[in-house]
């Protein structure tokens, strides 16, 4: 089994929590792709979605699965997401493909945070996969300076422009030991629109795909 098998089984598990009726959350990611996949065989049971980024909408209304404004609805059930890692607490970083920002805000609307991933995504210490961090482009050197004084490498996503409108800059060679701490000192630099740590809102489930089956991991 590889890692693409292994994404899909955690996605094949995540239906588990879709209940009958009511609206879902839908990230965005390659291992979300096989959940979009997969929701197609049973969008009989949801009342509707809505989606963290212009790719999700995409594919889920290719599949026929209506596609709803967050503000037109109270809240949602539950949310599906990936994740670049997570650690034992189910702390997460995410934005590897540059939605951050709507991911967090779907998480943050949402009652229950299902996060779908494949074993190798389960890490003691986070930091190893860059931390994105989405800024507003005026801001974008002075920000990167800020990230170099806290011990980090930051990087522009060179070419990419979130669904925002805004630049990514990934942060390398950092140990993040104390995530919700650090996702605070950085949503308070002036021109951060936000940081890719899932701390204040961690995922509630983690299902990790593995050769051995889909594992379950709580906080």
């Amino acid at each position: 089994m590889n890692a693409d098998d292994m994404k899909r089984e955690a996605a094949r598990a995540a239906l588990d929590y879709i209940g009958d009726g009511g609206i879902i959350g839908v990230g965005t990611g390659s291992t979300v792709n096989h959940f979009i996949d997969l929701l197609a065989e049973v969008k009989h049971k949801i009342d509707g979605t809505v989606s963290s980024s212009e790719a999700s909408t995409e594919r889920l209304k290719a599949h026929g699965i209506e596609v709803m404004d967050l503000n037109s609805v109270a809240g949602l059930e539950v949310y599906i997401d990936g994740a670049d890692e997570s650690n034992r607490q189910l702390h997460l970083i995410k934005g590897g493909g540059g939605a951050l920002t709507r991911e967090k805000i779907i998480a943050g609307a949402s009652k229950k945070f299902v996060c779908i991933a494949d074993e190798s995504k389960l890490v003691d210490v986070m930091g190893e996969f860059p931390l994105p961090v989405e800024v507003i482009p005026m801001a974008r050197s002075y920000i990167a300076r800020e990230l170099v004084k806290l011990g980090g490498r930051p990087v522009w996503r060179d070419g990419f422009v979130t669904d925002n409108g805004n630049c990514i800059l990934d942060v390398h060679d950092l140990k993040i030991m104390e995530p919700v701490k650090l996702e605070t000192q950085l949503n308070a630099l002036a021109g951060v629109v936000t940081v890719g740590i899932f701390g204040h809102r961690p995922a509630d489930v983690l299902l990790l795909g593995s050769p051995n089956g889909v594992r379950v991991v709580n906080p």
